[in-house]
């Protein structure tokens, strides 16, 4: 509500500042016009009195009265100007003014996702490690279940960990993001981010293809890492029961290519250019069901730009997201 009336406030500020200007072009103008008339009633009424001329019609074929035409065209063309320039100002400021409120409206309403989401992905893993902890201490167990204990709260110290890291990062990618580059296998540790991912999430089902050909390149292992990771653990989050993601690399024309592609519920078309902003998630957290921090792909996006590649969205055929990364090889 505050937000709304600041809003409406400026938008009163705006309209009272144009009619208020309207206003004093047309006072100017007019002013104008009654000091032209003024001029040639006093220089006709002296040329009148001297006997250089006798009627209307021939003060105004004087070259007296042509120069003072000329110059008040002059100032009413000045005015004009004047009056053009203020008015692509003042809609230019109004513009950006309005930009920079709805950019800041944005950006607060990201950072309350941030929070939310944020706060339930830290007390998630927390709480069951605490749970396991007292159970482990409680409860005389057998040394299968201490094991399956034991491995649970690995996991969730792993998904702790993990989440801690892409904080880590994506402040360091804000400020301080320096990639350590060095002689890369690329397709060696994509396969070995699927397999990763195979045992992580059972349930899903991780394909991988490669041209036989791909080179090596001088890239950042840690920062490609993060940003392979977030984009597969993205593909199975929406993707269902079942998430099936086809992972393919391939050189064309003077570039890598890598694809990520899912078969789940897709992204809206006017979500695309952003979902790579930093905290920006798709939907409500309120009402969103994916776990998530809005920081994955904001990570891939910089990860890769800070290597001059780029990363884009498509659609896949019939359903889900396809994520391209295009890595020019004289980058190799």
């Amino acid at each position: 509500m505050t937000s709304l009336r600041l809003r409406l406030l400026s938008y009163l500020i705006m309209g009272y500042m144009f009619f208020a200007f309207a206003w004093w072009a047309t006072l100017l103008f007019t002013k104008n016009r009654d000091v032209f008339y003024a001029k040639t009633d006093l220089v006709k009424a002296s040329m009148m009195a001297e006997g250089l001329i006798k009627s209307e019609s021939e003060f105004e074929a004087t070259d007296t009265y042509k120069r003072l035409l000329e110059k008040d065209k002059s100032q009413e063309h000045m005015i004009i100007g004047e009056a053009m320039v203020f008015v692509f100002t003042l809609f230019a400021g109004f513009w950006f003014i309005n930009k920079s409120y709805n950019e800041e409206v944005a950006s607060n309403h990201q950072r309350r996702n941030f929070l939310l989401s944020i706060t339930h992905e830290l007390k998630s893993p927390i709480a069951s490690i605490r749970l396991i902890l007292e159970t482990l201490v409680k409860r005389n167990l057998s040394k299968t279940q201490i094991e399956q204990l034991a491995t649970s709260g690995l996991a969730e110290n792993e998904r702790l960990n993990e989440l801690v890291e892409n904080l880590l990062l994506s402040a360091k990618l804000e400020t301080a993001y320096q990639p350590y580059f060095e002689l890369l296998d690329l397709a060696a540790l994509v396969r070995n981010i699927a397999g990763k991912m195979r045992a992580k999430f059972p349930e899903a089902t991780f394909s991988f293809r490669q041209d036989a050909d791909i080179p090596p390149i001088r890239g950042d292992k840690a920062g490609f890492t993060s940003a392979l990771l977030n984009l597969c653990e993205n593909a199975v989050k929406y993707s269902g029961e079942h998430p099936e993601v086809d992972i393919r690399m391939w050189t064309h024309a003077q570039k890598i290519v890598l694809e990520v592609a899912d078969r789940g519920m897709g992204i809206p078309h006017s979500e695309k250019k952003r979902i790579f902003d930093k905290f920006y998630r798709v939907g409500n957290e309120e009402t969103r069901q994916t776990k998530g921090t809005g920081l994955g792909l904001y990570i891939v996006w910089e990860v890769i730009k800070a290597h001059r590649g780029k990363i884009t969205v498509t659609d896949n055929n019939p359903v889900g997201t396809v994520f391209s990364i295009e890595l020019p090889l004289e980058f190799v």
